[in-house]
């Protein structure tokens, strides 16, 4: 039998619900599991800096652990960098300091208020002094995908029909539609996240695990054993099966 390997969907700075997924895994498959992160650890719930002390220790620990790059987490690093950039995939007006990114409350959990009339320079500046060089090395080392037999993790999609090798990491991040959309088989089951769903969904060429942790729903856990896929739930595995409809 396979050994299982466990995706957690985006967490979005809900520590309590990263924190009972970690148990329920150990429950499952004991300390040493591996795990894979889908990214978006930062913005819109109110512990992003827990969350991120929490992954830190666990890699410094040596844990079986695998982290992706999600799009908020490339927002977060782009601010955190000594000269603050914004990513050219949001929408013209949007910033990571927008209210419908998260990013304020982001720099809430490291005791960063932003006000109303604060310059850029301002917040950068309190943000560097406030944010430890660990969380911001480990931003900027994120894995843009992790590919395991037959199964590709990646935190938003992949473009259909591009070698991987040749997939633009922003499109590992960002991509939607062309993705979502495709019905076609890939060379892997694509796990993924970015897109959040009321309920975790199989399509036969991809499964959804964000289901809007970051929006205070529920935080999705997978486990895959080869083809076979559960939803790790509080009183154990449910299947998760595919539903081309």
């Amino acid at each position: 039998m396979p050994e299982p390997i466990y995706a957690i969907g985006d967490i979005h700075g809900q520590l309590h619900m990263l924190e009972d997924a970690l148990a329920r895994i150990e429950n499952d498959g004991g300390s040493d599991a591996q795990i894979v992160f889908i990214g978006d650890y930062t913005d819109r719930g109110a512990h992003s800096r827990e969350v991120l002390d929490l992954l830190v220790k666990g890699q410094s620990d040596g844990k079986n652990w695998t982290f992706l790059r999600g799009n908020h987490d490339q927002m977060c690093a782009m601010f955190l960098e000594d000269y603050p950039r914004n990513d050219a995939r949001l929408l013209v007006g949007y910033h990571w300091l927008h209210p419908r990114i998260g990013g304020v409350e982001t720099l809430k959990s490291y005791g960063v208020e932003v006000n109303e009339g604060d310059r850029t320079y301002q917040v950068h500046a309190k943000s560097k002094a406030a944010v430890p060089q660990a969380h911001i090395d480990f931003l900027a080392g994120l894995l843009p995908y992790h590919l395991h037999e037959d199964l590709l993790f990646v935190h938003a999609g992949i473009r259909p029909g591009i070698p991987l090798h040749r997939q633009d990491p922003d499109d590992l991040i960002w991509i939607r539609e062309d993705f979502l959309n495709c019905p076609d088989p890939h060379p892997w089951l694509v796990v993924h996240g970015h897109t959040h769903v009321a309920a975790p969904e199989h399509h036969g060429n991809r499964v959804n695990i964000d289901t809007g942790a970051g929006y205070g729903k529920p935080l999705t856990l997978a486990v895959f054993e080869g083809s076979e896929c559960w939803v790790l739930e509080g009183d154990g595995r449910t299947p998760l099966t595919c539903d081309r409809s």
